[in-house]
């Protein structure tokens, strides 16, 4: 059984000075695998990242608050995360367990940080890591445009580190 998890779709993220690429897109698709998610009876989680006191999105911060955009329903489980692996620092993967779930179906931002660190934990720990190839994003950077970040990182993880898919080819 997958659960869907879906990393920090936030305001300081989806509504910051460094639009991220896709954003629009984004937030439509993992809106739509909630959807399926629900529909199948899986497990829905939604990380926010939290930084610590005085930086932008320290505790209590409203740009760490969820994108209003997202359609929550009340069944998914917010956490906090401190680290852009989701696992560290959290009870995920207690949770997905006790939830029966063995894979985790990945979704969110930032590409090269949270992602891909959490892509790499769920293997690490014994879940069957999907990524949705065109359900995650990031800004670009000084270095490399985010679609290419986002193009290299789905090449990258596949295969030694998760599973990749489309959105519309996933089901629960």
């Amino acid at each position: 059984m997958y659960a869907l998890l879906i990393l920090d779709i936030q305001v300081g993220l989806v509504h910051g000075p460094e639009k991220p690429w896709r954003g629009e897109a984004l937030l439509k698709t993992v809106n739509a695998l909630m959807d399926q998610a629900r529909s199948a009876g899986a497990a829905i989680f939604l990380a926010r990242h939290i930084g610590p006191v005085g930086s932008p999105i320290e505790p209590g911060s409203p740009l760490t608050m969820l994108a209003p955009e997202l359609t929550l329903l009340g069944g998914e489980v917010v956490f906090e995360k401190r680290r852009p692996n989701a696992f560290e620092m959290t009870d995920l993967a207690d949770n997905l367990r006790a939830r029966g779930a063995t894979g985790v179906v990945v979704a969110g931002m930032k590409t090269q940080y949270c992602v891909d660190s959490t892509c790499r934990a769920a293997r690490d720990l014994g879940f069957d890591a999907v990524l949705v190839a065109d359900g995650h994003t990031c800004s670009d950077t000084a270095v490399m445009k985010a679609e290419d970040i986002v193009a290299h990182h789905n090449a990258t993880l596949d295969g030694p580190f998760c599973r990749l898919v489309r959105a519309a080819q996933w089901r629960f």
